[in-house]
């Protein structure tokens, strides 16, 4: 990976690497920077990260590593309108993100907890709310398209309809969907301890 020094539109100095989000997480926790890293802000992310979103998310990963490492990790997402023409609004997302941030270090955060945030595109004062949320069923409709190169050999796209997903009350999907904050706590341990019950029963 390699690391340049770069100016923020702010006139803020900060680095820029080719390496993933992830990357660029654990890049400076193992000490790229010398200053004590305590919090980590993922994102802003253009499009929302929900329900089984949050396994391919560079947003949400990149504030995994900080969790893996001890630091509290916040990913940061803006519900973009589908379609959306010419730049982007963060400003939202922005302030949201702030807030949420200022929460977590006068409050704290129990340990192995990544807050995944997700933010409607709307304007602040239109805002709902914040809800606390669990994840929400995604609805993927995905396709593959397969196409011949010049040389005939075969290459795939996986493309189709932008993804959808169930409207639910208390799901990052339903609060985005009523016009607000989501904020869904995520844990590192994936494990399914019921299941476990169910696999120890297997005869080996």
């Amino acid at each position: 990976m390699r690391v340049k020094e770069t100016t923020l539109a702010d006139g803020t100095s900060a680095f820029t690497s080719d390496g993933a989000p992830s990357d660029c997480v654990a890049l400076p926790l193992l000490g790229l920077v010398d200053d004590v890293v305590d919090l980590v802000i993922s994102g802003i992310n253009p499009n929302a990260n929900i329900g089984h979103d949050v396994t391919y998310s560079g947003t949400v990963t990149a504030a995994m590593e900080a969790v893996i490492a001890g630091v509290r990790g916040i990913a940061v997402s803006l519900d973009s309108p589908e379609g959306h023409k010419g730049p982007l609004d963060y400003s939202t997302a922005a302030s949201v993100g702030r807030r949420v941030a200022e929460q977590v270090i006068s409050d704290g955060l129990p340990e192995g907890v990544v807050v995944n945030v997700n933010v409607p595109y709307l304007k602040e004062n239109e805002l709902k709310g914040y809800m606390i949320t669990r994840q929400g069923l995604r609805v993927y409709r995905d396709a593959l398209d397969s196409r011949l190169d010049p040389r005939g050999k075969p290459y795939y796209w996986i493309g189709g309809d932008f993804p959808t997903g169930v409207d639910e009350p208390g799901t990052d999907f339903g609060a985005l969907k009523a016009g607000y904050v989501s904020i869904t706590p995520l844990q590192l341990d994936l494990t399914n301890y019921k299941a476990m019950d169910v696999l120890k029963k297997w005869n080996f």
